[in-house]
C-alpha cells in the first residue's frame, strides 16, 4: 500500500502459498480428454516448457463419481503419478464445477431457475442452484473424498475449489432460493418492521406482514423495489460464498495446504470479491483480454491491480488466461507476436506470483475446442509453442521477484455494493455506469505511469497520498467518515459525479447532493441535469463534458472549471476545496480525456505523487520490489530509465 518494501513475505504462512519455488507456471490440465498414451508426452513437454504446476480434475465429476456414492480413482491416480514423476506440482480441484447428468436427473430441484421462471437444464456446465441443499451436500461429499485420497500425496501442493463461481448462474429465483433469501433477510434485519423500513415498503403498497410474502425480485409488471434488488445481490453473493465455504471446510478436514477458488476480477459484477478475498488462503484470478478492445493492455492492468487489491496487496495467482484467442467472443482475435509475453509480464509486475493458462493442451472436441492452449492443435512446430517455452524460461529467471510488493501511493476506491446500486433501474441516466467511470480514471493514470492500489473506502487508507472515487454512489457513514479523515489529515481526494448520494439501504441522503460528501467537497447540489445520449457541452476553460451535469453551488469550494453552454452555463463543473490540511476535488461530469488528465495532473502534483518513471504514450511502467517493469505496447523502440525496449517488447530493469 506504500512505496516502502514489506519487511515480511506475505507468502510465508503455511496456508498462504503452495510450496513451489519461484513463480508458478502452467495451466489447466484435462487428461481425461485424451488417450492415456498421451499423458507421458504431456509431462515431457511440460518439462520442456518450464511448467511447474497444473490444475487438475476441475471438470471431472462425471468420471470420478459415475454413479452416486461410487468413486473411480484409478485414472486420476495414474495421472498424478505421471505428473509427480516429471516434477510437476498439482493444484488439485474438487471436481464440483459441473454436476454430471446423473445428478441433475436424480435431483431436478437442484437445477437453477431464471427470474421469469424458466428452468435451466443440464447439457453445458454450472447447472445448479446456489441454494440447493442436494447440490451442496453432494459437492461437499465429493470435495472431502478427493481431499482424503490425495492430501498426503507429495505432488499435491494446493486445492482448487469448484471453478468461477457464478459465471453462468449468479442468481437463482427458485423456491429454495426464496426460502434461503428469507433466512438471510431474517439474519440481517431481525424482524419484518426493520425490513419494511429498510426497503421503504410504504411506497406502492409493498408492506410485508408475513415472512412468506417475501420473495426474490422475480419478473414483475414494472420496476422492482431497489433495496430488495440490492439485498438480492448481497444475498446471491453470500449464497455462493457459503457453497465455497462448505467445500473448503470439507477439504480442510483432511489438509492444511493452501485453498483457493478462481475469481474473475475487473468485469464480473455479481460477487463481492472483497468479501471472498478474506475466505481464500490466496487470491487467484482468471483474466481474458477482449480482442476488440482498442487498448486491451489497460483493462488487463486494471484487472491485475484490482486482483492485488482483493488480495489486500499480498501476492496473487493468475489462474487462467489465454495464450492466444479464446472461443467465446463474437470475433476471437489471436494475440500478435510478443503480446503473450507482455501480458504475462504485466500481471507479474502488478503482483502475480504465478502465470497459468486455460489450458495446457487445446481441446479437439467440445464447446472450447477453438480456445487456444499452451500446446496448440498444430503441436510444437508453431509460433505459439515457441512463445510458451520462451516465457517459461523467462519466468524462471524472475524467481527473486516473488513475494515482493508493488509500489503505489494512489488508492482507487472500489466497492461492489456501490456498483450494484448505481446501476439499478429508474435512475436519472442509464449512461452513468460503474466500470466506465473507473476505467476512464484508471486509464488516465496508466498513461501517466502512475500505479494504483484498489481499496475499499472502509479499509485502511493510510499510506495513500491521493484517493480517487470515480463512482461511489452508495456510501456508508463509516466510509464517509474515513474519506473526511483522509482529507482533514492532509490527504488529497478526487470524487466523480453521482457519488455519496445514498446510504447502505439505497435511501437518498436528504439536504442536498452529494449527500455524505457535501462537507468534505464544500459543495451543495440541488438538481441533476443529465444529458441526452451522445450530447456533450463545452467548458469555459476549454474541453468538454458529457453524460451529466449538476446544478451545483459552492459552499467553501472554488470553481476550477465551469460550463460554457448546455443547460447550466456558468455553473461549476469541477471544484476544489481546502478541507482541514488536505484538498478535495469534485468532478461533477464525465470530462473528455484531455480535461480529466489535466485535473488529475493537478491533483497528483498537489499530492506529491510521481510516476514510476516518465513514459511516452503506449508504454506501461510499474515498480515491483527493486525491479522496474517496462512494457512497450507500441511498434517503435523507446528508452525508459536508460533502457531501450524494442517495439512490442518488454524489459525488467534491476533497480531502474
Amino acid at each position: 500500500m506504500t512505496d516502502q518494501p514489506s519487511t515480511t513475505d506475505p507468502r510465508q504462512s503455511a496456508r498462504s502459498w503452495p510450496d513451489v519455488p519461484g513463480l508458478l507456471y502452467g495451466g489447466d490440465y484435462n487428461p481425461e480428454q485424451w488417450p492415456e498414451e498421451v499423458w507421458a508426452e504431456d509431462a515431457r513437454l511440460m518439462q520442456e516448457a518450464g511448467v511447474n504446476v497444473v490444475s487438475l480434475a476441475i471438470f471431472s465429476w462425471a468420471l470420478l463419481e459415475p454413479r452416486e456414492g461410487t468413486y473411480e480413482w484409478g485414472w486420476l491416480d495414474r495421472v498424478v503419478e505421471v505428473l509427480h514423476g516429471a516434477g510437476i506440482a498439482i493444484d488439485m480441484a474438487t471436481a464440483t464445477a459441473s454436476p454430471p447428468p446423473w445428478f441433475s436427473r436424480a435431483h431436478p430441484e437442484s437445477l437453477p431457475v431464471t427470474e421469469d421462471g424458466t428452468r435451466l437444464w443440464w447439457g453445458s456446465r454450472q447447472a445448479y442452484c446456489p441454494s440447493s441443499t442436494s447440490y451442496r451436500e453432494a459437492a461437499s461429499r465429493l470435495a472431502g473424498a478427493v481431499a482424503e485420497r490425495y492430501a498426503a500425496h507429495p505432488a499435491v501442493r494446493m486445492w482448487h475449489i469448484n471453478n468461477e463461481y457464478g459465471c453462468h448462474v449468479a442468481h437463482c429465483y427458485c423456491d429454495a432460493s426464496a426460502a434461503a433469501f428469507r433466512t438471510w433477510l431474517q439474519a440481517r434485519y431481525g424482524d419484518l418492521d426493520a425490513l419494511n423500513t429498510a426497503w421503504g415498503t410504504a411506497f406502492w403498497s409493498q408492506r410485508y406482514g408475513d415472512w412468506e410474502e417475501v420473495i426474490p425480485p422475480r419478473a414483475s409488471p414494472t420496476w422492482r423495489n431497489p433495496t430488495q434488488q440490492l439485498d438480492w445481490w448481497r444475498f446471491s453473493s453470500d449464497a455462493l460464498l457459503e457453497l465455497y465455504r462448505a467445500e473448503r471446510d470439507a477439504v480442510r478436514a483432511h489438509s492444511d495446504l493452501p485453498i483457493t477458488t478462481n475469481f474473475m476480477a475487473s468485469r464480473f459484477k455479481p460477487l463481492d470479491y472483497l468479501a471472498w478475498g478474506r475466505e481464500v488462503d490466496l487470491v487467484s484470478n482468471d483474466h481474458y483480454v477482449i480482442g476488440e478492445d482498442p487498448a486491451p493492455e489497460v483493462e488487463l492492468a486494471l484487472s491485475a491491480d484490482l486482483t492485488r487489491g482483493l488480495a489486500r496487496q499480498a501476492p496473487w495467482l493468475l489462474m487462467e488466461n489465454s495464450t492466444s484467442a479464446v472461443n467465446w467472443q463474437p470475433r476471437n482475435l489471436a494475440k500478435t507476436p510478443g503480446q503473450l509475453r507482455r501480458h504475462a509480464l504485466s500481471h507479474v509486475a502488478r503482483g502475480a506470483d504465478g502465470i497459468m493458462f486455460f489450458q495446457w493442451r487445446a481441446s479437439r472436441a467440445g464447446a472450447e475446442k477453438y480456445h487456444s492452449g499452451m500446446l496448440p492443435h498444430g503441436g510444437t512446430d508453431t509460433k505459439l509453442w515457441r512463445e510458451v517455452v520462451a516465457l517459461g524460461a523467462e519466468l524462471a529467471g524472475l524467481a527473486e521477484v516473488t513475494g515482493t510488493p508493488v509500489a503505489a501511493s494512489v488508492g482507487l476506491l472500489w466497492d461492489y455494493e456501490s456498483w450494484w446500486a448505481v446501476e439499478l433501474d429508474s435512475h436519472p441516466s442509464q449512461d452513468v455506469t460503474y466500470l466506465a467511470a473507473v476505467r476512464q480514471v484508471y486509464e488516465a493514470l496508466w498513461r501517466k505511469g502512475v500505479t494504483v492500489d484498489f481499496v475499499h473506502p472502509e479499509e485502511d487508507l493510510g499510506g495513500y497520498d491521493l484517493l480517487l472515487a470515480p463512482s461511489l454512489y452508495l456510501l456508508t457513514d463509516a466510509g464517509a467518515q474515513a474519506l473526511d479523515a483522509h482529507v482533514r489529515t492532509g490527504g488529497c481526494l478526487v470524487v466523480g459525479p453521482f457519488s455519496g448520494i445514498v446510504d447502505e439501504n439505497d435511501h437518498i441522503r436528504l439536504g442536498g447532493y452529494p449527500g455524505a460528501l457535501r462537507e468534505v467537497l464544500g459543495v451543495r447540489v440541488e438538481e441533476f441535469f443529465p444529458f441526452a445520449a451522445g450530447v456533450q457541452h463545452a467548458l469555459s476553460e476549454g474541453g468538454s463534458g458529457r453524460t451529466w451535469s449538476e446544478l451545483l453551488h459552492l459552499d467553501g469550494a472554488q470553481a476550477v472549471r465551469t460550463w460554457a453552454d448546455g443547460p447550466l452555463p456558468g455553473t461549476p463543473a469541477v471544484t476544489r476545496h481546502r478541507h482541514g490540511d488536505g484538498t478535495a476535488w469534485y468532478v461533477a461530469t464525465t470530462l473528455d480525456d484531455a480535461s480529466l488528465g489535466g485535473v488529475l495532473d493537478d491533483a497528483l502534483h498537489e499530492a506529491g505523487v510521481a510516476p514510476a518513471a516518465p513514459v511516452p504514450a503506449g508504454v506501461e511502467v510499474v515498480r515491483r520490489g527493486d525491479r522496474l517493469f517496462v512494457l512497450n505496447h507500441t511498434g517503435e523502440p523507446v528508452t525508459v530509465a536508460g533502457t531501450t525496449v524494442d517495439g512490442g517488447g518488454a524489459a525488467v530493469v534491476q533497480g531502474g
